[in-house]
């Protein structure tokens, strides 16, 4: 499978992510019924719309993101423009969050409107080589393009945990003594698997587009190196853990939520050290077809 093959399949997967977020969303109308299946219906329109023009925004902000100038990390900001011109993309946003545990994530409807925020641990921590194959996964998300629906998809699976939420409180907390049995007891199926539902359709494709975002980096940086021992470090490190929303997770380029918390147990992001495998085996590759195309250039 080539790679334009493999960017449209993910792309086609991307998008059935968000209709099927969005069938959830409808779902959990139909199965609370009366007027609550009008109202989702217009939850899931506005999600889409919310997510479509301020995805970028709610991101940024639910990650406490802060912009980064400049005159705060020229170096940075050259990397970045050099990689962001290779990737044939404008030069996205920068921002910076806290938090230990070097980690990345991009965001925004296209790579026109794209940002890239940073932990403080992998600007402060980690090698320029590293953080240089961090920010080309990234950009590699923006050349994509699936920043847009990674972005629809946190807002969406949020909006769901949100709902969910709010179900068991009505339910533990008492609603009209009218209310059948049945009705309970859908409402607090809706509220237990509604969530499962959500991150189990992010699972499907999530895994799939983190795959393309190393392979297309290691294509920007000429080697799968530096993105590999950067996600060998991380991977080393195991810092404490980023307090997000678990619907933003997986846009991430580590899973942030390490740790022993129920909410790694449905993991969005493919193992790190088949990503780590996958990426030394393209610089094998790459050393092995050089002399190849070197002869062939030579006339041999």
């Amino acid at each position: 499978m080539n790679a334009t093959t493999t960017q449209l399949t993910t792309r086609l997967r991307t998008w059935t992510l968000v209709a099927g977020l969005t069938g959830l969303t409808i779902a959990i109308g139909a199965m609370l019924g009366g007027t609550f299946l009008w109202l989702f219906v217009a939850l899931a329109v506005v999600f889409n719309v919310v997510g479509y023009l301020f995805s970028d925004r709610i991101a940024l902000r639910v990650a406490r993101a802060r912009p980064l100038r400049i005159a705060q990390a020229p170096e940075l900001y050259a990397v970045v423009e050099r990689l962001a011109e290779r990737a044939g993309i404008p030069m996205p946003r920068l921002y910076v969050m806290a938090g230990e545990q070097p980690n990345a994530f991009a965001t925004g409807r296209n790579p026109e409107h794209a940002a890239v925020a940073m932990t403080e641990g992998l600007l402060t921590t980690m090698e320029t080589d590293h953080v240089r194959g961090v920010i080309a996964h990234e950009l590699a998300h923006i050349r994509n393009r699936d920043i847009l629906v990674s972005s629809i998809s946190a807002t969406i699976a949020g909006a769901i945990s949100a709902i969910a939420s709010v179900l068991q409180l009505s339910f533990l907390f008492g609603s009209d003594e009218d209310d059948s049995p049945l009705g309970l007891l859908g409402s607090l199926a809706v509220a237990i698997l509604a969530p499962i539902a959500a991150t189990l359709l992010q699972l499907g494709v999530s895994r799939q587009r983190e795959y393309l975002a190393d392979a297309t980096a290691a294509r920007l940086l000429g080697s799968g190196a530096p993105l590999a021992d950067a996600l060998t470090e991380i991977d080393r490190r195991q810092a404490p853990a980023l307090e997000i929303e678990p619907a933003t997770a997986p846009m991430y380029i580590v899973n942030p939520l390490a740790g022993g918390t129920v909410a790694t147990l449905f993991s969005t992001h493919p193992p790190i050290r088949e990503r780590i495998r996958r990426l030394r085996a393209y610089g094998q590759r790459a050393r092995a077809e050089r002399p190849a195309s070197t002869a062939r250039l030579s006339g041999a």
